[in-house]
């Protein structure tokens, strides 16, 4: 369990460091992703990129299952 929360950690941290050069990435911003600009509300929902997102955590955890 420690060494889980350690690696998490660092892994946070190393996001938080390089968030300016990742948010540069088109991400966010792919066909799928609900976003309704209307004045005086801004709502984003990255749908598509939470799909992604999701399939690799899941194949990466299958990968270290084996």
């Amino acid at each position: 369990m420690n060494r889980l929360l350690v690696t998490l950690g660092t892994l946070l941290i190393v996001l938080g460091l390089a968030w300016s050069w990742l948010r540069r990435w088109p991400l966010f911003r792919l066909p799928g992703d609900i976003v309704i600009d209307r004045p005086g509300l801004r709502f984003f929902f990255p749908l598509t990129t939470m799909l992604l997102i999701s399939a690799a955590i899941s194949l990466i955890a299958w990968a270290l299952r084996k």
